[in-house]
């Protein structure tokens, strides 16, 4: 699998991709899937099995997010369906409503595959994301985490650890699994439009 960066029109394209999910969901709108050989004009990469996260912000705080890290289909399909889980789907929030889709905005984090590291020092803040496993507790934060919040390596380590349900620097321990991934993140909050629509839909 490539790990080349997705281009601008790929880019444009999974977006509309996940809006279009929601919208789907929501009953505002009706369309039909792309053909292969519209998919192939757009970019080669969206035809890659890459495991992928769909965040979902409503004013700046976030109301979704939810993704696979193995890709079960193409990125375009991945897409799709992270975008419906992270907005209807999420625990921690209750289901999207119709009233808040125009004050939405979508973000896409298209993963790399997941690289077991053996020494912390391997890990780059601000372009690796981690997964942390210890027994049957599971953690993950997000690449752009760590970046928005300015937090060292250390502290991005022990906020994986709370949000698999463990200690802060569980991570120390031996039997703590850290993984490590690079992922290309984008979203629509900068191609917004005037009237509050993504200008890619």
């Amino acid at each position: 699998m490539s790990e080349a960066k997705l281009t601008e029109k790929e880019k444009n394209f999974l977006l509309a991709c996940a809006r279009r999910s929601i919208s789907r969901e929501l009953g505002l709108v009706k369309f039909d899937s792309p053909t292969d050989s519209e998919i192939e004009d757009i970019g080669p990469h969206l035809k890659e099995k890459r495991g992928c996260f769909v965040t979902i912000h409503r004013g700046g705080q976030l109301r979704g997010c939810i993704g696979i890290f193995e890709g079960r289909g193409p990125l375009w399909k991945n897409v799709e369906e992270m975008a419906a889980q992270a907005a209807f789907h999420d625990p921690r929030f209750p289901p999207l409503e119709k009233k808040e889709y125009e004050k939405i905005d979508i973000e896409i984090s298209a993963l790399s595959p997941l690289r077991k590291i053996s020494s912390v020092d391997e890990i780059k803040v601000g372009e690796h994301g981690i997964y942390i496993t210890r027994s049957f507790n599971r953690g993950v934060l997000l690449p752009q985490v760590a970046t928005e919040q300015g937090w060292d390596r250390d502290t991005f380590l022990d906020h994986t650890c709370l949000k698999a349900g463990l200690a802060a620097g569980c991570w120390r321990k031996p039997g703590t699994v850290i993984e490590v991934f690079s992922a290309d993140v984008f979203g629509e909050k900068e191609n917004r439009s005037p009237d509050g629509c993504s200008s890619i839909c």
